[in-house]
């Protein structure tokens, strides 16, 4: 059995269930078609509060050696060894 795709699925079910607990909608209003006769009325759209979970972020500045590369074309190597 490879470890990798349990692992996924594992990390996968993790997240679901994270997602699941971090949102909460309510319905607080029922919603309404319009009546239809000669003339229409406005519908009502339902209402809903929802409670969602804080994610708290940050910048961090970093600094990075970047490394040099050194590229010699095909054409500069037979011109060099002329």
């Amino acid at each position: 059995m490879k470890v990798v795709p349990v692992i996924a699925v594992i990390i996968a079910v993790a997240v679901v269930g994270f997602g699941v607990y971090m949102i909460d909608i309510d319905q607080t209003e029922e919603g309404s078609l319009p009546n239809v006769e000669l003339s229409v009325e406005g519908g009502n759209m339902p209402a809903f509060d929802a409670e969602v979970g804080d994610i708290e972020t940050g910048t961090e500045e970093v600094t990075l050696e970047v490394p040099t590369i050194e590229f010699q074309s095909p054409e500069e190597d037979a011109a060099d060894e002329s």
